[in-house]
């Protein structure tokens, strides 16, 4: 089997190079010999107009372009181009005088046959200088915006892996903190040996079996969420009997909303645990409503006088769920008063599809 041989990238480089400055020099050679008779002496002369023209070309498309030019050094992007300039007219000027000197072994009566004039030739290679700089720069904007499109995609890949694993972090903490409180409950029943064991035990399967494989999702039913609110209600009204009253007001214009899991059940876990009693009653207001993909929630809870109302775990969690989850699309206040603690929150929802 042959092997067919490899042609590296420079060498592929060098070979794209020679073919276009070959191209230019048959350019000058066609340009600059309108007119004249003496074809090889106008090829001769153009080669010795080829190092001026590829001197020029390099210096501006490696050096000005890219240090200056694209860096945003204006200031000396222009300084520099002005003496480039300079530079490459005095090197053109005796680049054509020396020649016209050689090529007509210094007879200046035969330095007629090339009639063009130095300004047409100087222009003709600042020509070639400009149009090869300005594919140059095309080339330079676009892999600068490839490599921004590329930073930026990266950036926001990183951005999105941290968010998932604050979200996770969130919400481990989140699990223990729910279950230690309806597990002490629970024990507490145990220990008086009620009939309410059972079904207590029955609610909290139910509640981790959301808290376990519901909240993996991103999104669940608005419905689901308050469903479950209503569980967890109803074992903290097992373990308070006759000292908790909770009144709760859900109104759904549309029942196929979606919200983060667990996103409204620590408030309600926060007001039952930095809640207290208030002329033996433990006061608790909910109201849910839910209209033109907005959700509208707030909940009150009695406190006594001197009971700091701190949020606990649960909900300095879920503020911060709130900001990585509902950027700019919600509003959380929390107002306390000597009898009261009140949090209320407004957020866009989305709709189940």
């Amino acid at each position: 089997m042959k092997i067919k041989p490899q042609i590296t990238k420079p060498l592929k480089r060098t070979l794209r190079h020679i073919l276009f400055w070959s191209l230019i020099l048959l350019f000058f050679t066609s340009i600059f010999g309108v007119g004249n008779t003496f074809e090889m002496n106008v090829f001769y002369f153009s080669l010795f107009l080829m190092p001026v023209t590829i001197g020029a070309t390099y210096v501006s498309i490696y050096k000005l372009l890219p240090d200056y030019l694209i860096s945003k050094r204006y200031f000396l992007f222009g300084l520099y181009s002005i003496y480039a300039l300079i530079i490459l007219v005095l090197t053109a000027v005796f680049s054509i005088f020396f020649a016209l000197a050689y090529l007509t072994n210094f007879k200046f009566e035969k330095m007629t046959v090339l009639s063009k004039s130095s300004v047409f030739i100087i222009i003709s290679i600042c020509l070639v200088v400009i149009v090869v700089s300005a594919f140059k720069l095309l080339k330079l904007n676009l892999k600068q915006s490839k490599n921004s499109a590329e930073l930026e995609a990266k950036i926001l890949e990183a951005r999105l892996k941290l968010k998932e694993q604050e979200l996770k972090y969130l919400k481990m903490q989140i699990h223990p903190h729910f279950l230690f409180n309806t597990l002490n409950s629970i024990y507490g029943l145990a220990l008086k040996k009620a009939e309410q064991t059972p079904d207590m035990i029955l609610k909290l399967s139910n509640l981790l079996d959301y808290l376990l494989y519901q909240t993996e999702k991103p999104l669940v039913a608005i419905t689901e969420e308050i469903d479950h609110i209503k569980d967890y209600i109803s074992l903290e009204k097992m373990r308070f009997n006759d000292t908790l009253r909770v009144t709760m007001d859900v109104k759904l214009k549309s029942e196929h909303m979606t919200t983060a899991p667990m996103l409204l059940l620590p408030f309600i876990e926060n007001s039952f645990k930095h809640g207290s009693l208030k002329d033996g009653v433990l006061k608790i207001d909910i109201d849910i409503k839910v209209a033109n993909e907005v959700l509208y929630f707030r909940i009150k809870n009695s406190i006594s006088d001197h009971t700091l109302a701190q949020g606990g775990i649960g909900l300095e969690n879920i503020k911060k769920r709130l900001d990585l989850l509902y950027p700019n699309k919600h509003e959380l206040s929390i107002v306390t008063t000597d009898d009261n603690f009140e949090v209320y929150l407004e957020l866009k929802t989305t709709a189940n599809v």
